[in-house]
């Protein structure tokens, strides 16, 4: 078995970590009973040091090894999704309405087992920063412990992250050099007109043809303005208006969201919605107001640490596809790549149901790939000196 003897021997106490996660799902910022969990297991482990309360609910434990040296910081997030679990599992959420259908209960569970490895062994230089981060779904957790200088306190000089890749083999990996993921946007136009009797439209500003108008003249940012071999995903994604056949309403709402990974693409996005929507409201006699919200940005991997990372992957894996296929969906660990060098990897999860499904679960024979997989990154980035 390529990963690590030691972390395989405590497989069955990282699945019972990972169920009781799973069992105890927690969303956004609000994930306290999981940071007790989390910081309870550190104490066992007797990590150096553990602060809580980080951007609300967030857990930074810090593991020092036998020389002095750098810091690497090793992520996790922790929180669980709005949904309804319909697994089956007798470990199934407790929480009505949450439920870990993205896998950070197993994220939260493979950097425990690094902990708990590292913190018997530390067999490196420097220090290692466990980073277990609530709000990755919504709230940008991320950015806001890199805002809250978490960086620059403790010194993390990179960093890195694993995710789990349901339909891949556990114990593979992927990842790429450069963008990995992409950027993610919200937009939104509210319109309004003036509403009217369905048999006169004549005398109506009709806020339904604006929205049709609007909603066409977007699919052309990337038939027309974009060129074709860069990657951009404009979705209309909401259309709302309307109460009966035979009323024309005051208002129309539209909302969706724009996938870039580069920066003058996303302010080219930006500058035509701008202008078709204020061009189609002028055509159609209605106001039309464009709310850009820029959220997420593109996860970009170090290409020396993606390589580092990929022979790490290789040696306590099945095996690693270092240069795959860059996705569009968006993560906020690119808050902490924007700020320090490092590489976000996947992590086969199986034959299981996709990501933010209610049948999905994550996969416990996964856990001891993950784990040994970030125990070597921070050996292999700290290097003992003797």
């Amino acid at each position: 078995m390529p990963v690590i003897n030691r972390i395989a021997s405590f497989a069955d106490e990282m699945k019972t970590w990972r169920r009781h996660l799973h069992t105890n799902p927690e969303l956004g910022f609000n994930c306290f009973q999981t940071a007790d969990f989390v910081a309870e297991r550190l104490r066992e482990f007797g990590v150096d040091e553990i602060h809580t309360g980080i951007a609300t609910s967030g857990v930074i434990a810090i593991i020092k090894g036998r020389e002095d040296g750098p810091t690497v910081g090793l992520r996790a997030d922790m929180d669980a999704l709005p949904l309804t679990e319909i697994t089956g599992v007798d470990y199934a959420s407790q929480n009505p309405g949450a439920m870990h259908a993205c896998g950070h209960d197993g994220h939260t569970t493979m950097l425990l087992g690094a902990a708990k490895y590292l913190a018997e062994t530390r067999n490196f230089s420097g220090s290692v920063a466990l980073i277990f981060q609530p709000a990755e779904e919504d709230g940008g957790g991320a950015g806001v412990m890199v805002r809250e200088g978490v960086l620059d306190r403790f010194q993390i000089a990179e960093v890195y992250a694993l995710h789990n890749h349901p339909g891949l083999e556990p114990g593979r990996f992927e990842t790429t050099p450069g963008p990995i993921m992409a950027a993610v946007d919200t937009f939104t136009v509210n319109i309004t007109g003036r509403g009217g009797h369905g048999a006169r439209p004549n005398e109506t500003a009709d806020p339904v043809v604006a929205a049709c108008g609007i909603v066409a003249a977007m699919q052309t940012i990337v038939s027309r303005n974009h060129d074709p071999v860069q990657d951009l995903v404009v979705s209309v994604t909401q259309i709302h208006t309307g109460s009966a056949s035979n009323i024309i309403p005051e208002t129309a709402y539209i909302n969706g969201t724009v996938r870039t990974f580069n920066k003058d693409v996303q302010n080219m996005v930006m500058a035509r919605m701008a202008a078709i929507v204020a061009g189609q409201a002028q055509a159609y006699g209605v106001q039309a107001e464009l709310v850009y919200d820029r959220n997420y940005p593109a996860t970009i991997n170090d290409p020396a640490k993606v390589a580092i990372a990929a022979e790490i992957a290789a040696e306590v894996g099945l095996g690693v596809d270092a240069n795959c296929t860059r996705g569009m969906g968006a993560e906020d660990f690119s808050y902490f790549l924007e700020q320090r060098p490092g590489a976000y990897l996947f992590l086969g999860n199986g034959d299981t149901a996709g990501l933010h499904s209610p049948s999905y679960n994550f996969n416990d024979e996964t856990a001891p790939f993950g784990a040994s997989f970030l125990a070597r990154v921070a050996e292999r980035a700290l290097p003992l000196k003797g």
